[in-house]
């Protein structure tokens, strides 16, 4: 045994207590820990549950539905969103002015959203429910395809298997076979969904060039009824946001192009709105709520992580850079025709990423990808000073003479138009000879994915190919309109 200094034996020494001072300290900060701790456990768990709620909210389609030949992913740059506005008669929709319950699902509005691959500029191309085009083969409820149906209303696509929800997939697929670009992703909001989106952001401010009644709205009443809006500008939400959009007689020409013209305006200054409240979780979870209470997707939107993730994709987008133009078009009765070569110029250009004439930015910002170079250039190119000889390369009848057309828009001197040797190119070629280098570059810029050549003893040739499509006539662009207008411009609506 040991034992001490004084023969006793040694005890084990005890620590002094600790102070009172000391155990409070310790017992604040197990308490500040556990309090941390359980907000963060409730943080988690909350989010979790907003997660959940949204998702469950999000309704999808299936993709059994679309078609089996779809254009190649990788054909197009940047991505494309088909926005459908239905007028669904179910899920309390009907009392909004969605028809009769038992009545089958219609798409009311339609656009095809192209976000250009910088996510800074973005094009939105409507397209009116009554243009006749040639609806593929769609699925049906008991899993059979339909024939094709050429010289068909758009919207008849949506109304394919007569249910009340409609058939997104259908007019998806009808889409993909008009414009020959993939569509990435489709969103369809109803009556509901728009009229809460309405409240939740405040208000949306509109602006109308005179006093609106009730007959406006319904023309089968016997009587103008009491008035709904008032000329001059002003800010809806919920019913009269719904009355707004719908309004078709007594306004303009009483069309549907006016009434599109109409709810361009509108989804400009609800985007202005959105914008100018800040993309934020604070203010993106009440519009996400809003949004998938009344909302259907493709299954790549189908969860909340994914759709807040693509709503955050395009916070960057200038409202400056975003422009909403209609598909060129014609009346051929009380129809909507597709007008050609015009239409397809403007796919083509949506393909190659490459801006509308009029839709850069002030600050001459391009659009990205691999094209866009070229296609902010060509907004910009000046052939002052430059000759050029165009020649048809391919059996597209009158293609030198449409190209000849855009040089001299752009100040080129077109010196001949005439066939190529051979019709079978399929890229176009710019053919230049000694010292004309820098004016081929300033020629390509007009045509996205040009090869240049030298070649002896010749000035400057223009050979087009197949993929050439033209240039998006002035037209289209000119009566388009920018996010960033004032709603009081272009009051005619047609």
């Amino acid at each position: 045994m040991t034992t001490g200094q004084l023969g006793t034996p040694a005890r084990r020494r005890r620590k002094a207590p600790p102070s009172r001072h000391g155990r409070k300290r310790r017992k604040g900060l197990r308490l500040a820990l556990g309090i941390t701790l359980s907000l963060l456990v409730l943080a988690v768990a909350g989010g979790g549950w907003l997660y959940l709620r949204l998702t469950g909210n999000i309704e999808t389609f299936g993709a059994e539905g679309l078609a089996k030949n779809r254009p190649d992913a990788a054909s197009s740059e940047g991505e494309n969103v088909l926005v459908i506005g239905s007028d669904a008669r179910t899920g309390g929709n009907s009392a909004l002015g969605g028809g009769d319950k038992g009545d089958i699902g219609r798409s009311d509005t339609a656009f095809l959203l192209h976000v250009y691959a910088d996510h800074r500029h973005a094009t939105a191309v409507s397209i009116p429910r009554d243009t006749l085009v040639t609806i593929p083969p769609c699925r049906l409820p008991d899993g059979t395809w339909t024939p094709e149906r050429p010289d068909t209303m758009f919207n008849a696509a949506y109304s394919v298997g007569q249910t009340a929800k409609g058939n997104p997939a259908c007019t998806q697929n009808t889409v993909e076979k008009l414009t020959g670009l993939r569509v990435d992703h489709t969103v369809v909001i109803d009556f509901k969904g728009f009229a809460a989106l309405t409240d939740v952001v405040g208000g949306v401010d509109v602006c109308l060039p005179k006093d609106v009644y009730q007959g406006n709205l319904d023309p089968h009443r016997t009587t103008r009824g009491k008035k709904l809006f008032g000329k001059g500008e002003q800010s809806v939400s919920g019913q009269k946001a719904l009355d707004y959009v719908r309004i078709r007689h007594g306004i303009g020409d009483g069309s549907d192009i006016g009434r599109i013209k109409r709810q361009q305006a509108f989804v400009s200054s609800l985007l202005k709105k959105v914008k100018d409240e800040g993309f934020t979780p604070t203010k993106l979870w009440p519009l996400a709520e809003a949004a998938t209470e009344s909302m259907t997707v493709d299954p790549g939107l189908g969860s909340a992580d994914k759709l807040l993730s693509f709503a955050m994709s395009l916070k960057d987008i200038d409202l400056h850079n975003t422009r909403f133009v209609t598909i060129p078009w014609r009346y051929e009765g009380q129809r909507v025709a597709v007008v050609e070569p015009d239409a397809d110029a403007l796919w083509s250009a949506l393909k190659k990423d490459q801006p509308l004439t009029g839709s850069a930015g002030s600050d001459g910002s391009k659009a990205g990808g691999k094209h866009g170079k070229s296609g902010a250039g060509a907004a910009r190119a000046s052939g002052k000073g430059i000759s050029v000889a165009v020649y048809n390369g391919t059996n597209t009848d009158g293609l030198a003479s449409r190209a000849a057309e855009s040089l001299k828009k752009h100040d080129f001197t077109v010196t001949a138009t005439a066939d190529a040797a051979s019709k079978d190119h399929t890229t176009t070629r710019i053919q230049y000879g000694p010292g004309q280098k820098s004016r081929a570059e300033t020629l390509a810029a007009l045509f996205p994915g040009a090869e240049l050549s030298s070649v002896p003893d010749a000035g400057l040739r223009l050979v087009l190919g197949s993929s050439y499509r033209g240039e998006v006539p002035s037209k289209v662009t000119d009566s388009g309109r920018s996010a960033a207008d004032n709603p009081c411009s272009d009051l005619s609506y047609g």
